[in-house]
């Protein structure tokens, strides 16, 4: 799968004229009694109209400004932090350089930060662990990126944005395996594996309830490692990642097919994580909301992800 390049967005500001005053010569007539209003000063008028130019100019604008004081509420004053996972994965971040804008996620964190009222130097990208940002306490970032599903036991520690993303679970497998074909049934039987903490590895557990202990990885990058060594029958990723480690990073691998609600699939809705209680909350979801409804928020899934109905639907039975 060729990865699209990112359209640059353009935005300019508007320029207000400012009025030139021009002082063209008077001619004074010696006409009138003493007792006549002397006119006004020339002077006087010419101070007057360049005062009131210089109050229309426009003061300089900082290159970014947060939107509301919901939004100014950051671990640093002025500054936005983001963050995501090391390394991150295509198709979420190209190049593991989310500051880039490129990737799904790297994307829709640019456009959120952007409605927040940060822009350029303004937004920063930091690293944090999967496991280690879903934890109590302090963050070293303001919202984490990270396909991070909305969980009952996640939302005791962190709180949730509204979801930038819905999606299935789905199994991929190097192409002969015995999981081509199979039913959720018949995948009970076999070898699995998935990272750790994560729904997918929650999905194996509590879904299909394999019969074999499912091999847990630290990151995904370990995943596709133990499939490429035949250590796994089959793994499961949420779709858009399957789609993409079949088609760019491991040759002769299949998407096997997708678990959808029907069949016993979550539809896992992701968001952002921040901080418990965190007053950027209610600003993060009012970007999200303005994103969906103008309709930029659908077209960066559709430039980055295009999951289409590329993956059939495993059955139950």
């Amino acid at each position: 799968m060729n990865t699209p390049a990112k359209e640059t967005r353009m935005r300019t500001n508007a320029r207000r004229i400012l009025p030139v005053v021009t002082v063209g010569a008077l001619a004074l007539a010696a006409c009138g009694s003493s007792d006549e209003a002397e006119p006004a000063s020339t002077d006087a008028a010419v101070d007057e109209g360049l005062a009131e130019t210089e109050s229309e100019a426009p003061a300089d604008e900082p290159e970014a400004a947060p939107a509301d004081d919901s939004c100014s509420n950051t671990l640093e004053d002025g500054v936005l932090t983001l963050a995501t996972g090391e390394p991150a994965f295509e198709p979420w971040v190209v190049d593991n350089a989310p500051e880039s804008g490129e990737g799904f996620e790297a994307a829709v964190g640019m456009a959120v930060a952007r409605e927040m009222g940060y822009e350029g130097d303004a937004v920063t990208w930091v690293r944090a662990g999967f496991d280690e940002a879903i934890q109590p306490g302090a963050k070293n970032f303001d919202m984490n990126i990270q396909q991070f599903s909305v969980t009952d036991e996640r939302e005791a520690s962190v709180d949730f944005s509204l979801p930038y993303y819905t999606g299935n679970q789905a199994l991929l497998a190097l192409d002969g395996s015995a999981a081509e074909g199979a039913s959720i049934a018949d995948l009970k039987g076999l070898q699995l594996g998935a990272q750790s903490g994560t729904t997918s590895l929650q999905f194996i557990t509590e879904v299909i309830q394999p019969d074999a202990e499912p091999l847990v990885y630290d990151d995904n990058s370990a995943v596709k490692a133990a499939l490429e060594a035949n250590q796994l029958d089959a793994a499961v990723f949420d779709l858009p990642t399957a789609l993409f480690v079949s088609a760019v990073e491991i040759e002769g691998s299949s998407v096997i097919g997708q678990f959808t609600r029907d069949t016993g699939g979550q539809g896992d809705e992701l968001a952002f994580v921040l901080e418990n209680d965190s007053p950027l909350k209610p600003c993060v979801d009012a970007a999200l909301t303005a994103l969906t409804d103008s309709g930029e928020l659908g077209e960066i899934t559709d430039q980055w992800l295009e999951v289409g109905d590329v993956a059939p639907i495993i059955p139950a039975e």
